[in-house]
Parts: C-alpha cells; structure tokens; sequence
C-alpha cells in the first residue's frame, strides 16, 4: 500500500489563511469579476458591485494583502486581477455548491 505524504502544516496555514480572507460574499463576487475580466480598476469593481468606492477598496486591500489579487499602476489608475488562477476552481466550486 502506497503511503500518503506528511503534511506540510505551513502549506495548509497558508491555504487557510486565504481562505478566511476570501469568506466574505463581496470578496467572493471580487473574485468571480475579476475572473471574467481578467483585470479592472477599482471604479469598475465597485459600479459594476454596485458599492460604495470605500468598501470595494477594503476588499480589494484584504485580498492583495493575502497574495490573492495583484495591483499594477498606470498613471492614476490602478488595475487589480487574480494573482492566483487557481482561485477560479475555488469559485467555480462555491458556485456549484449554492446550485445544489
């Protein structure tokens, strides 16, 4: 019988870590845009949310801070997109689940 790998606890931390930062239903529906158009200003996050500039910002701030998004300036804009696009299965999933 094969044997299963150890363990990495510091891996699992790490995952846990960005998953709490991605509890939150508006950090999710972030996720899920930023999915479908790759990158956006924080202008087209919160009119296409529907929110105020303040807590898209916030949001934006929690998931960059866990390594989740990726900022990149142009002049005064700045674009946010999916650093990891392995989020997507994570979405996609979450997605089925309400489905179910």
């Amino acid at each position: 019988m094969k044997k299963k790998p150890a363990l990495d606890l510091q891996k699992l931390e790490t995952a846990a870590s960005k998953l709490r930062a991605m509890a939150h239903p508006m950090r999710i529906a972030i996720i899920d845009l930023l999915t479908d158009n790759k990158k956006l200003t924080v202008t087209e996050i919160y009119e296409n949310l529907n929110i105020e500039q303040a807590s898209a910002s916030h949001h934006l701030n929690i998931l960059k801070n866990k390594g989740i998004l990726e900022s990149k300036r142009d002049g005064k804009m700045i674009h946010y997109s999916l650093k990891l696009t392995t989020l997507t299965h994570v979405i996609e999933c979450i997605n089925q689940c309400v489905e179910a």
